[in-house]
């Protein structure tokens, strides 16, 4: 595909709040089982600073975790397959990176979806559940800490998440907690395997212990935060600095450090162009490990029905602002 070839002078930046907080998050009242939940994972992975926490094998982890955890999962799995529908796999694959992306503590898939096909219709408008217009923490981790009304389970679901749930794999994963079964599955995963993979090397108990904790908290609780803030910094960062190849409607941005931190998804702007198109990077130089790594399960058979940017956006009318609210927020496939 011909995409052009110079980068177009950066549209003008609305200043952090110019944009008020959605009507239905007034007055803010703090969801305490997340703020905890977002406090605590964070107390947790600063042990990873203490000398008895660490470990070369859990330092491994923590990085492999990215890729495997985090663009597996939420890049590939949560954003591209289920929200945008850029991608159709093998149920057994798709439910095993759905799994990987449930352990990333971003919420079910079906709320994840729901949460972002809203983001597209409403990008830096009021309803936006997380611009950064109202304020840069806002549009980063904030939104997450305070009760919105719009973002209530049931009625969400209903409007934006109706072909999720029909999945009964995921319809499992909204019942009594069944995913947060997943997520404490995978504390005791990491450590019980440090644990064990230490004794059959002939270290004491104590050591033992002291490797298992070293795997958990680097390459569960560090990792889980590192995701966190990556995923976070597009919300945030990617719609408040960078480049527009295309003059969307709204503020997103191409972000090279995001981008490049993120396997492809801080090219936003890119994104928001064509939401449903399974690669993000439209440049050459654009790395997008995500689009690469959907170009493998392609070579093995394991994706089809792969979209790819649109070729209206290199035609005349991509040179002028791209109406992008009316994006399909809830595709009936």
């Amino acid at each position: 595909m011909n995409i052009q070839t110079s980068i177009p002078a950066p549209a003008r930046l609305a200043p952090a709040g110019t944009l008020p907080l959605p009507s239905s998050v007034a007055p803010p009242r703090i969801v305490w089982p997340y703020a905890l939940g977002v406090a605590g994972y964070h107390l947790v992975a600063m042990l990873a600073f203490v000398p008895w926490f660490f470990s070369w094998t859990g330092v491994v982890l923590a990085i492999a975790g990215l890729y495997v955890f985090g663009m597996l999962g939420i890049n590939l799995c949560y954003h591209r397959l289920l929200t945008h529908r850029g991608l159709v796999c093998p149920k057994w694959l798709e439910h095993s990176f759905a799994v990987l992306g449930i352990c990333c503590v971003q919420d079910t898939p079906a709320r994840w979806v729901a949460v972002h096909r809203r983001h597209h219709q409403h990008a830096d408008e009021q309803p936006d559940p997380h611009s950064p217009l109202v304020s840069l923490f806002w549009g980063h981790m904030g939104w997450i800490l305070v009760e919105n009304d719009d973002l209530r389970r049931l009625g969400i679901y209903e409007r934006y998440a109706k072909d999720i749930l029909r999945d009964k794999f995921y319809a499992k994963m909204e019942r009594h907690g069944w995913w947060m079964w997943v997520i404490v599955i995978q504390w005791g995963v990491f450590f019980a395997g440090g644990c064990l993979a230490a004794g059959l090397s002939g270290d004491g108990a104590m050591a033992a212990v002291q490797f298992g904790a070293s795997v958990l908290v680097w390459g569960v609780f560090l990792r889980t935060v590192v995701v966190w803030h990556i995923t976070w910094s597009v919300n945030s960062i990617a719609h408040r600095w960078g480049y527009r190849n295309y003059e969307t409607d709204e503020g997103s941005r191409n972000n090279i450090v995001v981008g490049l931190i993120s396997s492809g998804e801080g090219w936003h702007n890119n994104h928001h162009a064509d939401p449903r198109s399974a690669r993000h990077g439209h440049r050459w130089w654009e790395l997008d490990v995500t689009w690469l790594t959907i170009r493998l399960l392609m070579m093995l058979g394991l994706a089809k029905n792969v979209a790819t940017p649109s070729p209206h956006l290199t035609s005349a009318a991509a040179c002028r602002q791209l109406s992008t609210h009316d994006y399909e927020v809830s595709p009936d496939r």
